[in-house]
This record gives structure tokens, C-alpha cells and sequence, in this order.
């Protein structure tokens, strides 16, 4: 049984919204039984016909992408801020999994947009796709790993997920600094758990130093031609130290491709 049948979409009509919708639409396919809720979050209240004027501009953005679904998108609004409301309407319509566009910032390493706070604050799975990135399939997948055990092995549930639904490869990525076998003595003890949670989809397990390990990560990216980013947050780590989420607030600002936060 599928553990992703239901995707909601923040949308608002913006380019980075649009190319979410799309790649949404793409993912969901033609023969997938999934249900995609595209969510228009306004700071004040809006009319019954303001709605229906939305409504109806909404349907033909979904027209004009000429790709077909199993289940025709879903379109709804609410007023309050942003990131709360969006986990607010997850929670409500019990959705799976989050897609939400971003525009990204590459100049700058310091700042939040919705799509960075969301990711940081969601206990959900979340894709932020970048505007521009390719519509296309998730046939190769990067998982970062650290040091760190994964606490909670039921993430890896959304990821072999992927990888069943794509038939993908799930490429495993650890960046270190100094030594190899610090990073080692932890993946190692772990090996067995992503060869039984990824089943047959993993396929390697690559170690890159590299004192940037944003830089590292990314580089991998381009040398390996992936399409999916993943990566498990500790900002909500309960077993050990919580962290600010920085890493992961990098990869959602920078990152050319769709970014998947494990939570």
C-alpha cells in the first residue's frame, strides 16, 4: 500500500508555485491514485467571488500544463500566515507529503524564505522544488548521511516509497573534513539498516572530503547527475543534541534540484 496518496501544494500563483504545481502533477503521473491540494494562503480574508475568480484561474493553470492526472487537483484557500497555516491544512486534510516551490537565494547564505522556514518547522516530509529545476522523474536519488545514527528509521519508509514508485537508485552521500573513519565506525553500524529499509534501490555508498560540505553535497549532485536531493533534519532530534538546521536551510536556498527533508 502507497504511503503517499495525498500532496499538498502551496500555491500562489507565483513562477516558483507554478513550476511546484507542474512538477507535482508530473510526479503524481497519469495512472497514480494520488490526491494533490493546492492551498492559496492570503493574509486577509477574500470574498466568495474573489475565491471563485482564483478557482477558476487555477483551472486553467492546470490546463495549460497538458499533463495528465489520475485525479484532478484540488483547489482551496485559507487566510492566516503562511507557514502556519500550511501545517495547519496538512494536518487538517491529513496530506502526506508537502511540495512547495521555491525561488531559492544564491547570494546570500543567511536568508529564510517560506519554503526554508517551512522545511525546518514541517514534522513531514516536504519537497522544495526550485524554480527551473528539470519536470522529470526521480531516477536518481542522493540521501545525505553524517556522523549521526538515523533516530527515527521510519523516514526511510517516504524514500523507498520514491524508489518503488520511480524504480530510482538511492545513491547514500557522507561528507567529512578530517578523517574517513570517524564518519565510518558510525555508517558502518548503520549499513545494514539502509540495505533492509532501501531494499534493492541502494546502491553505493560514497565518502567525499571536503571542508564545505554544502559545497561537497552539491558538487556530488552535478558529478552524479542526480535528481533528488534527500536529507534527514536533526533539528527535531530527541535522542541527541537538536541542531539549528542550518545544512538544511543551505540545500533549500541553493540547491538546482528538488530537495526532500525527511521528517
Amino acid at each position: 500500500m502507497s504511503t503517499i496518496d495525498k500532496i499538498l501544494v502551496p500555491f500562489d500563483f507565483s513562477e516558483a508555485s507554478i513550476n511546484a504545481l507542474e512538477y507535482t502533477l508530473s510526479f503524481a503521473g497519469p495512472n497514480r491514485d494520488i490526491d494533490i491540494l493546492a492551498l492559496y494562503v492570503s493574509a486577509m480574508p477574500i470574498t466568495a467571488s474573489e475565491e471563485n475568480g482564483l478557482k477558476t484561474d487555477f483551472a486553467k493553470v492546470v490546463a495549460g500544463f497538458q499533463r495528465r492526472v489520475k485525479n484532478t487537483p484540488e483547489f482551496i484557500t485559507t487566510t492566516g500566515r503562511v507557514t502556519e497555516s500550511i501545517l495547519s491544512k496538512r494536518k487538517e486534510h491529513n496530506m502526506d507529503l508537502i511540495m512547495m516551490g521555491t525561488m531559492g537565494d544564491k547570494v546570500t547564505d543567511e536568508a529564510i524564505t517560506n519554503t526554508s522556514r517551512l522545511v525546518l518547522e514541517a514534522n513531514c516530509p516536504v519537497i522544495s522544488v526550485p524554480y527551473g529545476c528539470a519536470i522529470k522523474e526521480p531516477k536518481d536519488i542522493a540521501l545525505v548521511m553524517g556522523g549521526e545514527e538515523i533516530e527515527d528509521k521510519e523516514v526511510l519508509k517516504t524514500l523507498l516509497e520514491l524508489a518503488r514508485t520511480f524504480d530510482s537508485r538511492v545513491h547514500v552521500l557522507t561528507i567529512y573534513k578530517e578523517s574517513v573513519y570517524a564518519e565510518k565506525s558510525v555508517v558502518d553500524s548503520t549499513e545494514h539498516l539502509l540495505e533492509y529499509y532501501l531494499e534493492h534501490f541502494y546502491v553505493e555508498h560514497s565518502f567525499n572530503k571536503n571542508q564545505d560540505v554544502e559545497q561537497g553535497i552539491l558538487d556530488y549532485i552535478n558529478d552524479k547527475n542526480i535528481d533528488l536531493l534527500a536529507i534527514v533534519p536533526r533539528n527535531h532530534a530527541k535522542m541527541s543534541t537538536p541542531s539549528e538546521g542550518r545544512l538544511t536551510k543551505l540545500l533549500t536556498l541553493h540547491s538546482e534540484i528538488p530537495v526532500l527533508t525527511l521528517d
